[in-house]
């Protein structure tokens, strides 16, 4: 024990008073104490274990709806038969073709000689054959109801049965009914009135045929009028 408690073998000024570190007094760090990482302890992955895809067991496609190619639906086709506010665009639903304006205008030449030699018997009946008016009305009654009459009940005159040609009604029907009938042919009518009849009738005659010949249908403004009714070639 020195005064003061000052100990001379920690006195800074003598670096040599303290006692020298221990070696080896600490063990060394552990090597190898620590298992190493297991290898090889984890099941390899499972292979052949998996039931292969199955093939052959989907359905074929639907045949008769939309048929499928390539996975994809093909567009629906559309029939060129398909009727649109009564007036048949593209085909005829009741068959043969549509008359042309050449073979309809023989037929209602015809139609007008027998017409023609009808009207002059029953005015020459009636003692009127020298009055137009007379002659006008015998005319345009008769062309008119000869039209009707036997569309109706023959779906066609006797011009165009000569001819080959048929009247259908709307959607390919056989044969126009009455009301059709008498909407396509009430422009005969116009031959009644006096003085201007016949001038117009010629002109619903020229409107006619020009829609007829520009028609893909071969419906003139007539048919269209009628709902959609239309001569054929048979």
């Amino acid at each position: 024990m020195t005064t003061g408690g000052f100990d001379p073998s920690k006195d800074p000024q003598n670096p040599g008073s303290y006692p020298p570190p221990q070696q080896g007094s600490y063990p060394p760090p552990s090597q190898g104490s620590y298992p190493p990482p297991s290898q090889g302890n984890y099941p390899p992955p499972q292979q052949g274990n998996y039931p292969p895809p199955q093939q052959g067991n989907y359905p074929p496609p639907q045949q008769g709806g939309y048929p499928q190619q390539g996975g994809y639906p093909t567009p629906p086709q559309f029939d060129n038969t398909t009727n649109y506010g009564g007036s048949n665009f593209g085909g005829v639903p009741g068959g043969g073709q549509p008359g042309g304006l050449g073979i309809r205008l023989g037929a209602r030449i015809i139609d007008g000689i027998i017409v023609g030699i009808v009207a002059l018997i029953l005015a020459a009946i009636f003692g009127a054959t020298d009055n137009i008016l007379v002659t006008g009305l015998f005319s345009g009654v008769l062309t008119f109801a000869y039209f009707v009459g036997l569309e109706v009940s023959q779906g066609a005159t006797l011009g165009k049965k000569i001819l080959g040609l048929q009247v259908h009604g709307p959607a390919g029907t056989p044969r126009p009914t009455l009301q059709q009938s008498a909407i396509r042919n009430a422009f005969t009518l116009l031959n009644v009135i006096p003085f201007l009849g016949s001038l117009l009738a010629f002109i619903a005659v020229i409107v006619i045929a020009v829609t007829v010949n520009s028609s893909p249908t071969k419906q003139g403004k007539h048919d269209q009028f009628a709902g959609g009714t239309q001569v054929v070639k048979k």
